[in-house]
């Protein structure tokens, strides 16, 4: 989806993403289908919930070491930032204000699915932090080119925080850094999220939360396509479930049918209309989230063009952010 995408062809890109995964074996939807403006909404909600760590902890590394991350990342120039994945942005605002403390002024280009959340991105940075101009992207960055605004005599350097590289399987992950490293030049730097593996409670209940909100973000998946699709899927008829696994070293969370039922695709532009048949405890997995140790991070990296330089972590290594420059 291009900066440019309308109603329509959003509309047939979820269509498509639907039918081929409910008619796979086993079934699957796309975690990019996630965020529309409810579920948007929802993730920022997860952010702030006592079990999830992950983003606490990582804007934590971020407001300790913002300028000395900045300073390495310039090498001396100015630098232009760049964001995979940017949501609302909320974190990347650290990040941003040390870049305006260093250089003055900074511009700032985020990329994401959601246009609502870099909308409010947008308004948010440029109200909070004089000196950052936000030129924003709706783009699917894993298959689309960036449009890349890049000012004279800068470096570019390259967010991919949060450890959005965990939604996407090593060799995903692999081609998600490469389609980056081909679009850089030599001394761009990236600076990468990671969530790290640790023990099997902690990381469950970040992703089953008390409250519900993981859930519910969930189950929206299922609101989208009814909303969007005019499918019929009931969606109290649907659990909930995270589960660790160990072999995949990743957090697998599904959605599970209660009863044995039948859904219907009605016909679009893309396909004609598909019924889906779900059997009792039947799952459709909606998401994996990846952990990672150091030698998994410096061998993804390396793999995709990168040399990490320096790694900072909380004081419980939960979580580490990785700066590498291009090869």
């Amino acid at each position: 989806m291009s900066s440019l995408a309308t109603a329509p062809e959003i509309t047939q890109a979820v269509a498509c993403e639907a039918i081929q995964g409910l008619t796979a074996t086993p079934k699957t939807l796309s975690p990019w289908l996630f965020y529309d403006e409810a579920g948007s909404h929802l993730f920022e909600q997860i952010t702030e919930l006592p079990e999830y760590y992950l983003t606490r902890t990582e804007r934590s590394i971020l407001t300790a070491h913002a300028d000395e991350i900045l300073a390495q990342a310039a090498a001396g120039r100015r630098l232009t930032l760049i964001e995979l994945g940017a949501g609302t942005a909320t974190k990347t605002g650290l990040l941003l204000a040390a870049a305006v403390r260093r250089q003055g002024t900074v511009l700032y280009q985020p990329v994401d699915v959601s246009e609502t959340a870099l909308d409010e991105a947008r308004q948010n940075i440029e109200s909070d932090i004089p000196g950052v101009t936000v030129h924003p992207q709706v783009a699917d960055y894993t298959t689309e080119p960036l449009q890349l605004n890049r000012p004279s005599n800068t470096r570019t350097l390259a967010l991919y925080i949060g450890s959005s590289i965990g939604n996407f399987s090593p060799h995903d992950a692999h081609d998600v850094l490469r389609n980056l490293r081909t679009q850089l030049q030599p001394d761009d730097t990236l600076l990468l999220g990671t969530d790290l593996v640790k023990d099997v409670p902690t990381l469950l209940a970040a992703y089953n939360d008390a409250s519900g909100t993981t859930a519910a973000f969930n189950r929206n998946i299922l609101t989208r396509l009814n909303r969007e699709l005019g499918t019929d899927f009931r969606i109290d008829h649907f659990h909930h479930k995270a589960i660790w696994n160990a072999l995949e070293s990743r957090i697998e969370m599904h959605l599970e049918s209660s009863t044995a039922q039948r859904v219907r695709i009605p016909a679009n532009a893309a396909s004609t209309a598909k019924t889906i048949d779900l059997a009792a405890g039947e799952t459709i997995h909606t998401e994996n989230s990846y952990k990672f140790t150091p030698t998994t991070v410096a061998t993804l990296l390396q793999s995709a063009g990168f040399t990490p330089t320096q790694t900072w972590h909380d004081p419980n290594n939960l979580f580490a952010v990785t700066l590498a420059t291009t090869l």
